[in-house]
């Protein structure tokens, strides 16, 4: 049974789903995805977090399908949604369903907003709009990389949704949050055992998101080298931000998100096809091996 009362990190569990198909509004798939989603609490995972840039209204309809799972943003764009509707919506979630919504958040990227200037300021903007409405702390989160947004994380928010990182970067990360906030990295899964096929997909995947200075930048921070940008990414680069291999190993790179400090590990299957498919077959094996 649902039990607002639970902390967050409680709620979420060790493992969650981060999915655009989750998140689609095409009516024709509305019984797959929702089947998708309680087939998803039924195997253990305690977060199913909707890529893109997502809101309350997509999160809704896998809350009323589930019987307690957790559902948040990951994320919701602050440049696209007014906070005040934002925050209204939130609460007639809330209302209905307590403690199931996590609001998350982030400034996404210049090449993906028109609007997007100073981001940091309008995110601290953004927030104390939320608070003006009545959005409390504990019930968003920040899609954080760098050192002030993770301290805005720690400072204004319940935590922290990193996306596209590395063990070294969430311990780097627990150092700034401390311990009570939520960590909660995003990591890719590949689930192919042959090297070169699997870093192909994976290399497929990532090149859109090295032609994005927040990831890049944050890569640069973290030890990475532009030579390690190259070509769709180098092998090192590659098998930092990847989980791929049989199950030993993908179990083995989870496990040291978790060794490095993350409360709960985000997982999204990446096996060359559409982004918003449902890979439910993936989704079950990710289940087993994490068992």
């Amino acid at each position: 049974m649902d039990n607002p009362a639970a902390s967050l990190k409680e709620r979420l569990g060790r493992y969650g789903i981060w999915s655009v198909g989750l998140r689609s509004e095409d009516p024709g798939r509305r019984a797959e995805v929702d089947e998708s989603a309680v087939e998803l609490e039924e195997l253990g995972f305690g977060g199913l977090w909707l890529g893109g840039n997502s809101s309350a209204a997509n999160a809704a309809p896998l809350i009323r399908a589930t019987q307690g799972i957790t559902v948040g943003t990951s994320i919701q764009s602050i440049w696209q949604h007014e906070p005040a509707v934002a925050a209204a919506a939130r609460a007639e979630l809330e209302a209905a369903h307590p403690g199931r919504f996590v609001l998350g958040l982030g400034v996404s990227h210049a090449k993906l907003a028109e609007q997007y200037r100073r981001p940091y300021s309008a995110l601290v903007g953004y927030l104390d709009a939320l608070d003006a409405a009545g959005v409390p702390s504990e019930r968003r989160v920040l899609a954080a990389l760098g050192p002030k947004t993770l301290e805005l994380a720690r400072d204004r928010a319940a935590g922290a949704i990193p996306y596209l990182t590395t063990p070294e970067h969430t311990a780097y990360a627990r150092d700034i949050l401390g311990d009570a906030p939520l960590l909660a990295p995003e990591l890719k899964v590949v689930l192919e055992r042959n090297p070169e096929r699997a870093r192909g997909v994976a290399r497929d995947y990532l090149a859109m998101y090295l032609s994005l200075p927040n990831y890049t930048d944050n890569f640069l921070r973290h030890g990475f080298t532009e030579s390690d940008l190259a070509d769709g990414g180098s092998d090192r680069l590659i098998d930092a931000v990847f989980a791929w291999g049989d199950d030993s190993r993908v179990r083995e790179r989870v496990t040291a998100f978790h060794a490095a400090g993350a409360d709960h590990v985000a997982l999204q299957v990446v096996d060359g096809g559409p982004s918003d498919a449902l890979p439910r077959a993936a989704w079950r094996r990710l289940a087993d091996l994490l068992a």
